[in-house]
């Protein structure tokens, strides 16, 4: 990052701490996708709360900003069996913050397992969560009643346009592992499942590339959403499998299982959005499968008759070239920060909450202030 983007983005965080403050902060844990523009949200975090340990996604971690971040704080390693047990969960949040006030900042429900355990048995008090992906949301939603408040940003206007623009980047670098191994997107139909916000985004620019696009998702008003967009929308899923050439998950929950993976096309490309645990049902393939690297990032699995490539382990695509969204990241993290302040005011039930309309406008005024240059 230019010395000059870093200035502006410090004083741009700098506002947005000032402005979200707390007489008391509280303690947090952070998890994080840990790219080489987070530590001055770290930081900024680190502002408005006693942070405690910053919690990197393991398939999203630049070594330049993970070296950056533990000269400040401690950086624990994070998966999704240590929180799902609440005996471990319990016992790591004690060791870091024990007696405290403490919020959880989230991104794909990592402590939605053990949020019961937690808010019962923690010594100190969870004042609530802050979750940042729809995945995550998802999984706080289905945990039926909450024993706290979760502020979600996961649906947020203010996260549109990183959406988008993820739905973008997952296209580039599906197109460019294709390309590296002497490949291309056109002439191969592609299949889209989910149709949200990241699953439109990667269907409007693989038809702007000229691909043939066919769009599924489990939810109706989605497929009409798709259909008056102009995409042919599969009424049978599998039939939809056995002829598509590139596989687009999207749903940010399960994608495909495991029976699944015999039904795709032969020589079929499968990439997805987020980490391969969520979309990806790699276990449940069956065992007559091999896997063999047939290039960087890419996985041919093959059995008598049948295989499939997987582009980067079945991990988000978009990871291998930065996963930059440019400043419009920036958006969603003041949010996060504002939903800390939420937390601590107090006030908001047990239950998924958003942070105010207010606060929103608050934040998008700032961003314009120090990145819209026109």
């Amino acid at each position: 990052m230019e010395s000059r983007d870093r200035a502006r983005l410090d004083a741009y965080f700098s506002r947005i701490v000032r402005e979200h403050a707390t007489e008391a902060p509280p303690s947090s844990l952070l998890v994080t996708h840990l790219l080489p523009e987070r530590p001055a949200f770290v930081r900024a975090v680190g502002a408005v709360t006693s942070l405690k340990a910053v919690l990197p996604k393991p398939k999203s971690v630049d070594g330049h900003a993970k070296r950056e971040v533990e000269r400040l704080y401690c950086v624990d390693e994070l998966s999704r069996e240590r929180f799902a047990d609440p005996e471990a969960a319990v016992a790591h949040v004690e060791m870091r913050a024990a007696g405290e006030p403490v919020v959880l900042l989230d991104v794909g429900g990592y402590f939605a397992p053990s949020l019961d355990a937690l808010c019962e048995r923690f010594s100190g008090r969870v004042l609530g969560v802050v979750e940042d992906t729809e995945n995550g949301h998802k999984r706080y939603a289905a945990s039926g009643k909450l024993p706290c408040p979760v502020v979600s940003v996961a649906r947020s206007p203010l996260k549109d346009p990183e959406d988008y623009l993820v739905g973008q980047s997952v296209v580039f670098s599906t197109e460019a592992l294709l390309r590296d191994r002497g490949d291309i997107l056109h002439g191969r139909p592609a299949l889209v499942l989910g149709f949200g916000k990241l699953g439109s985004s990667i269907a409007r620019l693989l038809h702007a590339k000229g691909v043939h696009v066919t769009v599924y998702d489990i939810d109706p008003v989605r497929r009409t959403q798709a259909l008056s967009q102009g995409f042919s929308v599969a009424r049978d899923r599998n039939r939809a499998l056995r002829s598509a050439g590139v596989v687009l998950c999207a749903t940010g929950a399960l994608s495909l299982r495991g029976e699944d993976f015999p039904e795709l096309r032969n020589g079929a490309f499968v990439a997805t959005v987020t980490s391969s645990e969520d979309e990806l049902e790699l276990a449940g393939l069956p065992e007559c499968y091999t896997r063999s690297t047939v290039a960087q990032h890419m996985t041919r699995y093959e059995t008598t008759g049948h295989y499939f490539y997987l582009l980067n382990g079945g991990e988000a695509v978009n990871f291998l070239h930065g996963a930059s969204v440019g400043p419009f990241i920036h958006l969603v993290q003041a949010e996060i920060i504002a939903g800390v302040r939420a937390l601590v005011q107090g006030g908001l039930g047990a239950g998924v909450h958003e942070v105010s309309a207010a606060a929103r406008g608050s934040i998008a005024t700032t961003w314009l202030h120090y990145f819209n240059e026109r």
